[in-house]
Parts: C-alpha cells; structure tokens; sequence
C-alpha cells in the first residue's frame, strides 16, 4: 500500500467549511498540501496556504484536530492519503491563488462534492456539530 501524507487546514464560518477546487478538477478539496524535506507540519501547513489562499495563518494559533485516512481520489486502488487536519486563525483575505481556482464555503449536503477523506472529515465535523 502506498501512502500519500498531506496536512490539511480546517476553516469553519457560519457552520460552513472552507473548500477549493483545482484548475482543470470537479472536486472539492480542504485546503492544504504536502510536506516539503525538513518542514515541520506546521512550516508545511503555513506555506501551502500562503501558496493556496494568499493568506497567513498565525503558528501560535494552529491547533492539531485529527488525522483521517482514505482511498487517495484519482489514484489507483490501494494508494491511500493520511490527512493530519488543524485549525488556526489566519491574517488576510481568502483569495485563490495559484492553482487554485476556486474557493468555496461547503456544508454537509455539499459531501458528495468532495474527495474520500474530506467525506470522512465531512462526518466527523458533523459528528462535532461543527458543519450543517
């Protein structure tokens, strides 16, 4: 099995859950990215959504919810992704960036636009009454 380890950054405003959607996709990812070699979660995380969304989450305020683990969408079966998801307050506007081009506010009657382990996140930010 094959593992894909990627950090993603969990926005919740108004029980609605940030989400983006990729140039040339129909799928909503959470926002976040891989680990660049000797970047900690943390670096990773701040620059992925710098890179994303044009904004900076502030470290002192990142907050490590949970990790969840999936079937990696658009892989062949068996190539997994670990998601290790936090939260944390972020200085600036959301706006798309890069290969980004789309932002969204999802809520739970949104799931079926997203990928398998934003799905399970999708439930457990249900479970916490966190998302409608």
């Amino acid at each position: 099995m094959m593992l894909i380890d990627k950090l993603a950054w969990i926005e919740i405003r108004d029980k609605k859950i940030l989400s983006t959607r990729s140039k040339g996709k129909d799928t909503y990812y959470i926002p976040g990215g891989k680990r660049e070699a000797g970047e900690s979660d943390h670096q990773a995380l701040i620059r992925e959504i710098q890179e994303e969304l044009s904004v900076t989450l502030a470290p002192e305020t990142l907050e490590y919810l949970a990790t969840f683990q999936a079937q990696a969408h658009g892989h062949a079966p068996g190539v997994k992704v670990k998601m290790q998801c936090y939260k944390g307050s972020c200085i600036g506007d959301i706006v798309a960036n890069n290969e980004i081009e789309e932002v969204v506010w999802l809520s739970y009657s949104d799931r079926n636009l997203v990928s398998p382990v934003d799905k399970l996140i999708f439930d457990w930010l249900k479970q916490q009454y966190l998302i409608d």
